[in-house]
């Protein structure tokens, strides 16, 4: 298996990288972080420890730290889609 990269992490599985919400349009959203639960088509499920919440894909931006100590920015609409269809998604760039 390949490492994670910035370039081919929407190819690999999300769950267990920490993340943060940078941008969306609930503001009460922005600055959650933990660690990725959950994946549905349209939902990010994070858990701090505390709280586990779900957080839209389409209208937020999300912090990713990669296992190698990387931070990735995504915009969440590129994540739209079961996981399992959006590793055979070919993209142009992001």
């Amino acid at each position: 298996m390949t490492p994670i990269t910035p370039k081919n992490l929407i190819n690999h599985e999300l769950i267990g990288l920490d993340v943060t919400l940078v941008k969306s349009k609930c503001k009460s959203y922005i600055g959650f972080s933990g660690k990725v639960i959950d994946e549905t088509r349209n939902m990010l499920i994070i858990d701090n420890g505390k709280k586990r919440r779900s957080f839209p894909k389409e209208v937020s931006h999300f912090l990713f730290k990669l296992p190698n100590g990387q931070l990735t920015l995504v915009d969440g609409k590129i994540l739209l889609g079961r996981p399992e269809d959006r590793l055979k998604k070919r993209l142009i760039r992001w």
